[in-house]
């Protein structure tokens, strides 16, 4: 690791990386301001999860998931707007413009991909040849059971996924380019090579069969959760939350200019997946990106992988295969 470790903090030569929850900062400010950044993200939670529960039919459905989805996240926006984080991840024109651009791309072509091979035909098939129709019961489960299966499916295939993309070259080439980002905010997280966005769109949890509400009540569930994954908001998270759930503060060390730190907190929802495999780092990073926190413009972040895997390519010539190579990046 291109650094030393000086107590709880490792100092590197670019970027200091923050270990251990308690040397962290908390909100400070009156009882009301410290009660709303302590509580907001379990209130939240708990708020859609009864919503999505109780709703009747009329109400639960997919155009209403939408527009609970774009009006959270608006909101998330201007908290970032009046308690930011951090002033140097303060949105910009420019930024915003870029992240726009790819909640387009995630929306429109990423999505269509990712539904093709979803697709009701594509899973039949995929069931009767690993008689996953075995698994039919989870349908007569508690609707809130489903909805945590779901989420845990899916987030559980997510965390290999991720972990494959920094374990594996020809994986890390598309994912290398969300690790360019220099600031983490709400739409960050729809940043990258649209090859890495589709493989890290993927999971194994369409392949079982759940109740249409239990999708919903799920996909609110991530939203509560993942959505802070990216933001410049600080939260005085409660010590369970942190246990169970990622983290804006998981996520920035992922985020960091900091090699070891990176290859950590690879799920997308409960880090206590990545406490179980040994691969989570409580703390905090200010400082992101690689090279230093070189920011990559649109048509780099698109051509990126194929250049650089080009590349590699020819400098492996006949040697060895390039896809043998298991080195993800190197140690700045």
């Amino acid at each position: 690791m291109d650094g030393i470790r000086v107590g709880k903090r490792i100092v590197g030569t670019q970027s200091p990386v923050t270990i251990g929850w308690e040397n962290i900062p908390k909100v400070e400010g009156g009882a009301f301001k410290r009660f709303f950044f302590t509580w907001f993200q379990p209130v939240v939670l708990f708020g859609m999860v009864a919503f999505w529960y109780y709703a009747p039919n009329s109400i639960a459905k997919a155009s209403t998931a939408i527009g609970i989805g774009i009006g959270f996240h608006l909101f998330l926006v201007i908290l970032e707007l009046v308690s930011p984080r951090h002033e140097s991840w303060r949105i910009t024109w420019k930024e915003l413009a870029t992240d726009l651009f790819y909640v387009g791309v995630s929306y429109t072509l990423v999505r269509l991909a990712d539904n093709y091979i979803g697709s009701d035909a594509a899973i039949e098939a995929i069931q009767k040849g690993m008689h996953l129709e075995k698994f039919a019961w989870f349908t007569s489960l508690p609707l809130l059971v489903q909805a945590i299966a779901i989420i845990f499916i899916f987030d559980f295939g997510q965390y290999w996924m991720h972990r494959g993309m920094h374990n594996w070259y020809p994986l890390w080439l598309p994912h290398s380019v969300h690790h360019y980002i220099t600031q983490l905010n709400v739409y960050k997280g729809a940043v990258g090579n649209p090859v890495e966005l589709f493989l890290i769109g993927l999971g194994i949890g369409g392949l079982f069969d759940f109740l249409p509400r239990a999708f919903l009540l799920a996909g609110a569930i991530g939203m509560s959760v993942g959505a802070y994954q990216h933001i410049n908001v600080r939260f005085n998270s409660p010590r369970w939350w942190r246990y169970i759930f990622n983290t804006t503060e998981h996520h920035s060390l992922h985020h960091s200019q900091d090699f070891e730190a990176t290859r950590s907190n690879y799920a997308n929802t409960f880090i206590i997946i990545d406490r179980l495999f040994g691969t989570c780092i409580d703390g905090e990073a200010e400082l992101l990106g690689m090279e230093g926190g070189r920011r990559m413009a649109i048509r780099e972040q698109m051509l990126y992988p194929f250049t650089e895997g080009w590349k590699a390519y020819k400098e492996r010539g006949s040697r060895e295969p390039f896809f043998s190579d298991t080195t993800a990046i190197p140690a700045e």
